[in-house]
């Protein structure tokens, strides 16, 4: 007799726990998003501290880590108010920008799992060469003479 109440206790404890599990699981699935990792490198492989990520449709951008030059998210929130989740199957545009860098537009097809992108941008060339300004005289501008210099 109290084999068989202790088996009755058991199978309730189950019963209550399992479909709990079951239930606390499938809204964290409906409301979360795929990870997606984005990391940004310059030509040598070393990460861009200054990167910024942007969706084109997104108002924001978002900075990536100054240390690994990494960026994550699983949604991404529009300037009407709607959530962007990334989900698997979608494809994804990001646009990363940094100083000193080109700009670079790229789609990713978002995976169910090992979302991680590797970005290389290259560096912009620019001409060391001084540029000279020209003078632009306005009409009150009248030229300066010479002055002597006062007697000492």
């Amino acid at each position: 007799m109290r084999s068989s109440m202790l088996l009755a206790v058991l199978v309730m404890l189950v019963g209550l726990l399992v479909p709990g599990v079951a239930a606390a699981a499938k809204p964290a699935k409906e409301t979360e998003g795929v990870p997606v990792r984005v990391i940004v490198l310059d030509a040598e492989r070393g990460p861009i501290s200054t990167a910024v990520i942007r969706h084109p449709l997104e108002a924001d951008r978002h900075r990536v880590n100054s240390v690994d030059g990494s960026w994550e998210a699983s949604v991404l929130y529009m300037p009407d108010g709607s959530e962007l989740r990334f989900t698997p199957g979608m494809t994804l545009e990001l646009e990363i920008s940094a100083p000193g860098f080109m700009t670079q537009v790229f789609q990713y097809q978002v995976r169910k799992r090992k979302n991680v992108v590797e970005l290389s941008l290259p560096k912009i060339e620019m001409d060391d060469t001084t540029i000279e300004e020209p003078v632009i005289s306005f009409g009150r501008d009248l030229p300066r003479e010479p002055t002597e210099a006062p007697p000492q």
